[in-house]
């Protein structure tokens, strides 16, 4: 077994293990064993200015270099996004989509929009189904055209700059042409992703010409990589703004990429690209303890089961229980497996379905559901509840894949702007397409497969021109109607899991925001209790095991960052399972 200490130029870190099972005072010297499950620690970053929290360092100090030179948080949104399209391109880019959750100080108000990618109106609901109309196979289905949607970023962006920015618009792109110009170092992760899906990322020759080498090899970590095709699409919406992203050459290569995608086209088209639009929608707060944690509603379901979760386990006892015991994690999970069963029912885009958003969310209805969770023993079996609702209608319960990917970050300016954005491209490395230097999402693999169950129609079924439902939960939590923290997390479905624990872990346990990131995490979505692989959590097992949990041994990935804004400046933490990190000043 190998063993290190890395130096970070942002702050110290140590590879972190703990020899205890309590984590709230981990010791900073501790060490962990290299490999994809051992837990880099990073230090609490704090400032008294400005902050900005992302997935990669570049990506960060892009961000940072923006606020350093006088401007906002609008504005760095749009250098560390497009800069993440290039140093991280294989979770998000502008041929994805995103949702920001922005606190607006000047007009003290909490915004949030909608950048999600569309189905193409040409779209059918039978689309992922095969001649006999069962269901395709997942990577069937999202390699090649097919499961790309209309993508939303550039012009959220754009919409937001438009409304929000304070720099010029082509003086935030030109630093992230000039790196796309030069190259940036392949980092380790990037790397290893890479290597792991040699067979789906060579299938289309764009694509394998700028991640494999030119003996068919997978560029591996430290490898100078320059992209001049990025560097030109970007110096187009550079001096053009959205419209050349949605009315130029680069939406009819990608049109063309779709429909012409060997083996597995697509239906995207002009009209498509001619009628999307950035949607401004009212943010979903439930209310927890002195809190108000607020986020995206449909057709993320991110807000609304985070909010779920908090407010069931409000119902016990966690902070005098704390970490080191059993029932709190066996509460957590069974909290989540009522909420996610819920999210099956009844969460989809709220434009082509009827949600019952604020019957989800109410206290009373979360105390009832929490009732059915008794301490020290798991839920033998699960349903979606009755929430109070004026719209009666029959559903199914969804069914549908989201796997892991996605990136997150925060940003707070000097005049108190705070921005929380997840943003994604779906599935690592998306549908595999890649046009004008960026990949294309495959986020129509979001909608369930099947139309209806049983008679009954999924919310989640696809339909032209719908959103597919999300679990992206970029959060902002307020409390005494100011920002309180700003914090989200890729990971797929186990998004709403990563966050819920991590705000419990803070409020509950009173871990700093670093520490609640660090900590293992357990998961319950759909009946198995999954608890992180080379953690101290493995130490839980057998008690909830003997709880009637069946327990899953795994890596659990996320990507949390987050920044706290305290009456003596700011506080930022960053996912030491990934590579990103916090700069302030």
């Amino acid at each position: 077994m190998q063993w290190k200490t890395k130096l970070s130029t942002i702050a110290t870190s140590t590879l972190i293990f703990a020899s205890h099972v309590s984590w709230a005072n981990q010791a900073a010297d501790s060490v962990a064993p290299e490999h994809s499950s051992g837990i880099e620690t990073k230090q609490l970053v704090k400032a008294k200015d400005w902050m900005v929290t992302a997935a990669n360092p570049i990506a960060t100090q892009a961000g940072a270099d923006v606020l350093a030179r006088g401007g906002n948080a609008v504005d760095a949104m749009v250098a560390v996004q497009l800069m993440l399209g290039l140093v991280e391109p294989q979770s998000s880019g502008i041929g994805g989509g995103a949702f920001l959750v922005y606190w607006d100080a000047k007009g003290n108000q909490l915004k949030t929009y909608d950048g999600r990618e569309t189905a193409p109106l040409d779209a059918t609901p039978q689309l992922f189904q095969d001649n006999n109309g069962q269901p395709l196979k997942f990577y069937d289905a999202v390699v090649g055209g097919r499961s790309v949607g209309t993508p939303g970023t550039v012009k959220l962006l754009w919409d937001t700059h438009q409304q929000y920015g304070k720099l010029d618009w082509a003086s935030l792109i030109a630093p992230i042409i000039k790196v796309a110009q030069d190259g940036f170092t392949i980092s380790p992760r990037l790397a290893t992703l890479i290597n792991n899906d040699q067979q789906r990322l060579s299938r289309f020759p764009t694509t394998k010409a700028y991640f494999f080498d030119a003996n068919g090899q997978p560029k591996t970590a430290g490898t100078l990589l320059k992209n001049p095709e990025y560097a030109e699409t970007l110096q187009s919406i550079a001096s053009q703004g959205a419209k050349a992203f949605y009315q130029g050459n680069i939406a009819s290569d990608i049109i063309a990429t779709v429909q012409n995608a060997k083996g597995n086209p697509g239906v995207l088209a002009q009209k498509d690209f001619d009628t999307y639009t950035i949607k401004q929608r009212t943010p979903v707060c439930s209310a927890y303890e002195s809190y108000q944690v607020c986020g995206m509603g449909p057709p993320s379901s991110g807000a609304l089961t985070v909010g779920q979760i908090l407010s069931m386990t409000e119902q016990f006892d966690l902070k005098s229980w704390g970490p080191d015991d059993a029932k709190s994690w066996q509460v957590l999970a069974d909290a989540s497996r009522l909420a996610f069963a819920d999210r099956g029912m009844y969460m989809a885009d709220q434009d082509y379905v009827p949600v019952p958003t604020q019957g989800l969310v109410s206290t009373d209805y979360l105390k009832e559901r929490a009732q059915l969770i008794t301490a020290g023993k798991a839920l033998d079996s699960v349903s979606a509840g009755s929430p109070p609702w004026d719209h009666a209608m029959l559903r199914s319960q969804d069914i549908s894949i989201e796997l892991p990917s996605t990136s997150h970050f925060n940003i707070v300016d000097s005049d108190g702007n705070v921005i929380s954005m997840t943003t994604t491209i779906e599935n690592a490395f998306g549908s595999r397409l890649m046009v004008r230097g960026f990949l294309l999402n495959n986020e129509l693999t979001d909608f369930s497969f099947k139309t209806h169950n049983d008679g009954k129609p999924i919310a989640n079924r696809l339909e032209p021109g719908k959103r597919p439902r999300s679990s992206m939960a970029p959060t902002i939590i307020m409390q005494d109607d100011k920002p309180y923290m700003a914090i989200g997390s890729p990971g797929g479905s186990r998004i709403i899991g990563y966050v819920a624990q991590a705000i419990i872990a803070h409020t509950q346990w009173d871990m700093d925001i670093q520490e609640a990131i660090n900590h293992p995490h357990f998961l319950n979505r759909f009946g198995t209790l999954d608890v992180e692989q080379g953690t101290q959590a493995e130490l839980f097992k057998p008690k909830l095991e003997k709880m009637g949990f069946k327990v899953n041994v795994r890596d659990l990935n996320s990507g949390l960052h987050a920044i706290r804004i305290t009456k003596d400046g700011l506080e930022g933490a960053a996912d030491p399972r990934r590579e990103g990190a916090a700069i302030g000043q």
